[in-house]
């Protein structure tokens, strides 16, 4: 199998280990992985911002970077989910209109590739350590992603998942929402750490860097015991 890789904004600037990470799972697999140094932003915040003509001029590029019928692999459900869910409002009908669907049927958050495309769940990963999970709401409500994550980290060994309460509820990131409504952002994190805290875990594992970000900041400011990691570094532990 050959696979084009995706390295989001996020993963680029502020988690590069994560992306390099990604990288070497894919290849552990035994899969053939194509990176293109040319990829830049998929165009989802200045489209969630109201910059529509910029984001399709993004989103234009992004398209043309990856113009091969293979699986895109990328470690953001965000950034996939976007690109599944708003290149039609600005690609439909346009001279990229084939390219835009062909690129929608082949983007996969890396989870749901795992488990449902490469249907690789075992990678003999160590991780000794009690981990809660949060559930970003655009793996599950833009993205639609469901139990991948859990069943790559229950082939962990020595990790000990527990469930926080509201597993499912916003972190307070969500984009542009954490600098125009920084009060709300700032409790609805304090409320998400708080929840995993009660766990006893030592980790809170994401499939999304900008949650992550969002509430390391919190955790880092507040001193607090508990400390997160994206779920590729768990995957990626204990063999590299």
């Amino acid at each position: 199998m050959e696979v084009d890789v995706f390295i989001p904004c996020f993963i680029d600037q502020v988690y590069p280990a994560t992306g390099i990470n990604m990288v070497k799972i894919l290849k552990k697999a035994g899969i053939k992985v194509n990176y293109n140094p040319n990829q830049t932003c998929c165009g989802q915040m200045a489209f969630n911002s109201g910059f529509m003509d910029e984001a399709k001029a993004i989103g234009e590029k992004f398209i043309k970077d990856f113009p091969f019928d293979r699986p895109v692999v990328g470690p953001s459900a965000s950034c996939a989910g976007f690109i599944r869910n708003y290149y039609q409002q600005l690609f439909h009908n346009s001279a990229l209109h084939n390219e835009y669907k062909q690129l929608k049927r082949n983007i996969y958050e890396f989870s749901d590739f795992m488990v449902n495309v490469a249907r690789v769940i075992d990678l003999g990963a160590v991780f000794p350590e009690k981990v809660t999970f949060h559930d970003s709401c655009a793996a599950q409500r833009e993205y639609g992603l469901t139990d991948q994550p859990r069943k790559l980290l229950s082939k962990v060994q020595g990790i000990e998942l527990i469930e926080m309460e509201e597993r499912d509820v916003c972190c307070g990131f969500g984009g542009s929402f954490t600098i125009k409504h920084e009060p709300i952002s700032v409790a609805m994190a304090e409320q998400k750490v708080s929840n995993a805290l009660a766990t006893g875990a030592s980790y809170i594992v994401s499939t999304d860097a900008s949650c992550l970000m969002h509430l390391d900041s919190y955790i880092k400011k507040n001193n607090l015991p508990i400390r997160t990691i994206h779920l590729i570094d768990v995957l990626a532990s204990g063999w590299q």
